[in-house]
């Protein structure tokens, strides 16, 4: 298990993800769109970033939002990094972009996107139509919320009876680190595990369990308190 090192407590939540230019796509529960915005704004001034999706996001109201159909038009837009693209969608959401993910990642020199969908839950399971990673994704960050370790599964995770089948246990049993483990090991996604809303003694030692746990490197910490180290 890695231990918490000052470089941890002085770098980035980008260095610590070890976000790479290119396409990272961000999926499961407990905060995708906050560090999705998080990253972006880290990123601001660093090259040209596009934040987006390949499922369906809100639109944001403090960063322009886009719908370009020409890459001339999107390399223009990108003067004012970071910018969001997406396709109108209802109830104020965006859909993926209509110019192609290869021609976002000529474009610009992140592209984070959004390809994953949670019912503002911390925990989920996945059907078998998710996540909608892009080819282009050279890494996938996913992300699961502290809070619900210790909860019912039936409370917190979306796709509930899924996740309890995965991890081979009742709807109302709670949450463990070890069977949260069982879930992503089956399941086979991300290279990388973000443990959101780490904000008791509890929220860091369920973290550094589940850590034990898997081969992934996990990071963990609180994008409200802005604290993260890895595990």
């Amino acid at each position: 298990m890695h231990r918490r090192t000052e470089q941890d407590a002085e770098a980035g939540l980008a260095e610590l993800l070890g976000i790479r230019r290119g396409l990272t796509a961000i999926i499961g529960g407990g905060g995708k769109t906050s560090l999705l915005y998080a990253l972006a704004e880290e990123l601001r001034g660093r090259g040209r970033v596009i934040v987006t999706t390949s499922a369906k996001i809100r639109r944001p109201d403090y960063l322009p939002v886009l719908d370009p159909r020409d890459p001339a038009e999107l390399r223009a837009a990108l003067a004012a990094s970071p910018v969001c693209l997406g396709s109108p969608w209802p109830e104020g959401k965006l859909a993926a972009p209509t110019l192609g993910f290869s021609v976002l990642c000529q474009a610009a020199d992140w592209v984070l996107t959004e390809a994953d969908g949670s019912r503002g839950l911390p925990a989920k399971a996945h059907a078998a139509h998710e996540p909608v990673i892009p080819a282009e994704a050279g890494q996938v960050i996913l992300v699961l919320g502290a809070d619900a370790f210790g909860q019912p599964i039936a409370r917190v995770c979306h796709r509930p009876e899924r996740f309890a089948a995965l991890a081979g246990c009742g709807l109302h049993e709670a949450l463990s680190p070890a069977l949260w483990a069982r879930v992503i090991r089956t399941e086979g996604y991300g290279n990388i595990i973000y443990v959101n809303k780490c904000e008791t003694e509890a929220a860091w030692r369920d973290a550094a369990a589940l850590a034990g746990l898997l081969e992934q490197p996990v990071i963990a910490g609180s994008l409200r308190q802005r604290v993260f180290r890895g595990m």
